[in-house]
């Protein structure tokens, strides 16, 4: 029985949130109409996901918000600033630091120059605690100096023995980078040789998993993957339970195919190959998903916002023990309970 388990002492908990993709519009439907969008309604979500967690006996130590902060409609009514501090100014009520991970939707919005700069940069939130279990050291994490956009992720530890690692999954991506970019251009020769069609997000003709391969979608260059190996090696050496998050599934049991990164199997041979990772949590599709792989890693997708009725909710607090993960899911969110994997 649960009750029954070694660590039984909560260490910490952190909320989940994503696509949350606000819009001062009436409601639409989705890319393939076949599901509602409510999006003025998804900020009385926030607002009261951000209440629940602000009266929760234990407060959360952070908060992850997992890409499409606001929808890509803002940019065709020049209204992407104006809905993005709308947003931001309901996470100012959140007791918990937040941090923000880039997906599509802030790309349809902003280039990469202009996030860097802004609030959804929360890389000043990287670093390590200092504790007797956790060496004051820092791992190398330079960025190529020739690459200007560049911003790879970061990572922090938020307890003795527990780190996470929030990655750019649109490092690749024909969005949100200059024309004339090396990425971009490796981007979309990337793109083409896969899908044909006039319209990048269409999926006429692309089969099974490479449906894929659509200009919504993107995937980790080779420099970001050496970073992250680098981090894993000393969450490896270091005895850490390594949570990595990404606004682009990795496995495609843990989403619809049309959602998984367009390099998931690197990533995903990576992750699976250092004896610390235990879970990778991911946004974009909406309905949700989860998948246990061969690995013992958790795949965890969270449904989205955007797509939540008013009568329902779709947020999350984790609580994280010794030897287990327990997701107390809200409205959509189911509960779970993600067991570590043995070393």
């Amino acid at each position: 029985m649960e009750t029954e388990a070694a660590g039984n002492n909560l260490y910490f908990t952190f909320g989940v949130i994503a696509d949350i993709q606000y819009a001062d519009i009436r409601n639409g439907l989705n890319y393939s109409r076949t599901r509602e969008r409510y999006y003025r309604n998804s900020l009385r979500l926030l607002r009261n996901a951000i209440k629940e967690w602000n009266e929760e006996p234990v407060a959360p130590n952070f908060i992850l918000q997992l890409g499409d902060i606001i929808d890509g409609c803002n940019s065709q009514i020049k209204a992407s600033e104006e809905a993005l501090q709308t947003v931001l100014n309901e996470f100012t009520n959140c007791l918990s630091p937040v941090h923000h991970v880039w997906g599509n939707h802030e790309f349809y919005n902003f280039d990469r120059k202009q996030l860097l700069k802004s609030v959804l940069n929360s890389k000043h939130l990287e670093g390590d605690i200092v504790s007797s279990n956790v060496p004051s050291i820092s791992i190398k994490t330079e960025i190529n100096p020739d690459d200007s956009e560049a911003f790879y992720g970061y990572h922090f530890s938020p307890f003795p023995k527990f780190r996470f690692i929030i990655t750019d999954a649109y490092d690749l991506s024909i969005l949100g980078r200059g024309k004339s970019s090396k990425k971009h251009n490796e981007s979309v020769q990337i793109l083409k040789s896969y899908n044909k069609n006039e319209n990048p997000n269409s999926p006429e003709g692309l089969a099974g998993l490479n449906i894929r391969f659509l200009g919504f979608n993107g995937g980790f260059s080779q420099e970001q993957l050496e970073w992250l190996n680098a981090v894993l090696d000393f969450s490896d050496q270091n005895q850490e339970k390594v949570t990595v998050v990404g606004h682009l599934p990795i496995h495609p049991g843990s989403t619809d195919p049309v959602c998984v990164a367009w390099n998931f199997n690197e990533m995903l041979s990576m992750l699976q190959a250092h004896s610390s990772v235990v879970c990778f949590i991911a946004g974009h599709d909406h309905d949700g998903g989860y998948y246990l792989d061969d690995c013992g890693i958790h795949h965890l997708t969270f449904e989205g916002v955007i797509e939540t009725s008013p009568e329902s909710q779709a947020f999350g607090t984790v609580h994280v023990y010794e030897d287990r993960m327990i997701l107390e899911g809200r409205g959509r969110i189911p509960r779970r309970v993600l067991w570590y994997r043995e070393r």
